[in-house]
């Protein structure tokens, strides 16, 4: 729902109004609906709208209310705010609306920055108080909803989407060396704070930040998975976790059912989203409409899913729509879909969530989707390769790492090498923090607090809102996920992982879908580049752009040339792609 902005001035100028209502008009997709700016002195708020909860004019934004002296923008949804709202009203707060913005602002002036301990939801928050001057920005404790910011000049800009700073003007867009570590390593994540482009930093997921008048700030996080076991933990039998397992899940899709408008489900056919539409079908939702994408196929690999989610849909008497899209549309609807990515992402159901979310959009404005569950119960390869690992970062790296260090040195230029690997000293320092003493668990949580931030959910939210959609993630409920931190590694890793949701799962949908081989959001046509893709990849990373910033060395782009489906990563991502990507996204971004 909705994208934010705002500029903060630290001094005695006014805000740019012009710079906020740049950035607004760029995220016009995220908020079709409706549009506002507001400004007091130093401080400037810019929304966007998308209507999903209280329809009418009185939960517009910027939402201002002067009697508790507070002014908010806020992108998201808290799924208890009429719970919140109940138990302000007895402590002698009113509303003028419905909406669950204006909880959050009553939800503050009570209790500060232990609201957001409160929520149940997705969020990004901006909420300036007007006789102190302090600016606080707060995120979700899976950074579903983003937040973005640029300083310099003796202000901060901050907004829901990269390209809106680059709207707003006074951006440093070089190249960050660490960010492209990451990225060229770890399979395009880069953990908060930094991204891409040196001007451009984001704040990290269970943050709240406070930044005073003269620009100095404290961070607080308020929330992070755990992964102690208790002894009563230990000893619950398999079926015990299975049932508070399937007991959590239908507590976190019942909560994303709020709205005013209709909910439906992205549906592959794999067990997550089966899962969800089979909780959505047990509380009685009828006429659910669910949405499935195809593509064509390329080397002989099968570019759809359909027979799955048929038999979902089939089985449960959904609305269901199939959409296929020919190799030529996909090509044609790429630069469209890399222009909105906030940061550029390899995985190739990128394409695929833009382009079912484009259809989808035609028909609802809100969607649940399985986003998540792979991290929270261990359904990816590289987590059996961690048990009983005596050096967990480095097996993590062997099993998840595009490249090593060398390789990747070998493929960009010189002027962009880092002194060390950056994301292996990354993954070394995550896992040596305590609370996780499994390398099993250290994986999960690492997984859960940075790799699905910055790649699986910063994906549906990027791709989603280019349409006005919004999509909400019933895997990431934050009690499910703790919930599953409690659950020992051999439940989760259990029938080839997810376990243990597998088994919750046999109790709500067909067998078909949970017994059949793990699946992907196939592409096959930007895993095996050839022809016109190979022609368009080529003109990409040859042009007067590509070689003006050197990214990568010559004889690296060669090789990939010569042949292209021949270097093939260990998740299954084509090394010509990753490198074309990433030119393509700040050529379409004009960096």
């Amino acid at each position: 729902m909705c994208g934010i902005c705002g500029e903060v001035v630290f001094g005695d100028d006014l805000a740019n109004t012009a710079r906020v209502d740049r950035m607004a008009r760029a995220m016009a997709a995220r908020g079709p609906d409706a549009m506002g700016v507001s400004m007091r002195g130093r401080v400037a708020f810019g929304h966007r709208r998308l209507k999903i909860i209280d329809l009418s004019d009185k939960g517009a934004q910027p939402m201002i209310d002067m009697a508790l002296g507070l002014s908010l923008v806020f992108n998201g949804c808290i799924y208890n705010y009429q719970d919140l709202r109940q138990e302000l009203l007895a402590k002698g707060h009113s509303f003028v609306s419905t909406s669950d913005t204006e909880v959050i602002l009553k939800a503050w002036a009570e209790w500060g920055a232990d609201c957001f301990s409160r929520f149940h939801g997705m969020f990004a928050v901006a909420i300036h108080e007007h006789d102190s001057g302090r600016l606080h920005l707060a995120r979700d404790r899976f950074g579903i909803k983003p937040l973005y910011y640029a300083e310099g000049g003796g202000r901060l800009a901050f907004a829901s989407s990269l390209p809106a700073l680059l709207a707003g003007g006074d951006i440093d867009t070089s190249i960050d060396r660490i960010a492209l570590n990451h990225y060229m390593n770890w399979h395009a994540v880069v953990p908060a704070p930094h991204t891409i482009l040196k001007g451009v930093r984001k704040l990290p997921a269970a943050t709240v930040r406070t930044i005073d008048k003269n620009g100095a700030f404290k961070d607080v996080t308020y929330w992070e998975p755990r992964f102690e076991k208790s002894a009563e933990d230990l000893n619950r039998s398999a079926e015990e976790w299975r049932d508070m397992v399937l007991d959590g899940l239908r507590t976190a899709v019942r909560r994303r059912m709020v709205a005013d408008v209709p909910v439906g489900v992205l549906l592959s056919g794999g067990v997550d989203s089966s899962l969800i539409v089979g909780l959505l079908a047990e509380e009685g939702q009828k006429d659910l409409a669910t949405f499935s994408i195809g593509f064509e196929e390329a080397n002989g690999e099968k570019g759809d899913e359909f027979v799955y989610s048929d038999l979902i849909a089939n089985h449960y008497g959904t609305d269901h729509k199939k959409i296929f899209i020919p190799s030529s549309e996909l090509q044609g609807n790429l630069p469209g879909a890399i222009k909105a990515m906030s940061e550029p992402m390899v995985s190739y159901d990128n394409i695929g969530f833009y382009l079912l979310s484009r259809e989808v959009s035609k028909y609802i404005k809100v969607v649940q989707s399985g986003q998540g569950a792979d991290e929270v119960f261990a359904g990816y390869h590289w987590y059996p390769e961690l048990v009983g690992a005596n050096t967990p970062a480095a097996s993590y790296r062997d099993a998840f790492f595009d490249r090593s260090f060398k390789a990747m040195n070998e493929a960009i230029s010189p002027e962009y090498h880092c002194d060390r690997d950056e994301s292996l000293a990354f993954v070394e320092q995550h896992f040596s923090k305590p609370g996780a003493d499994d390398p099993v668990d250290k994986a999960l949580r690492l997984d859960t607090n940075v790799m699905l931030v910055d790649d699986p959910v910063k994906r549906v939210d990027n791709h989603s809102m280019a349409w006005g959609l919004e999509a909400r993630v019933p895997f990431l409920d934050h009690e499910l996920v703790e919930l599953a931190g409690r659950i020992p590694a051999e439940h989760k890793l259990a029938q080839g992982g997810k376990g243990v949701l597998k088994e919750a799962a046999r109790l709500v949908v067909p067998a078909d879908v949970i017994d059949r081989p793990k699946g992907y959001f196939p592409v096959p046509a930007l895993k095996y580049i050839q022809g016109s893709y190979l022609d368009m990849v080529r003109d990409t990373l040859t042009n007067e752009s590509a070689r003006s910033r050197g990214l990568f060395q010559e004889a690296y782009l060669d090789k990939l040339f010569k042949d292209p489906t021949k270097y093939i990563t260990k998740l299954r991502g084509s090394e010509l792609w990753q490198a074309a990507l990433l030119e393509m996204w700040l050529q379409t971004q004009e960096v």
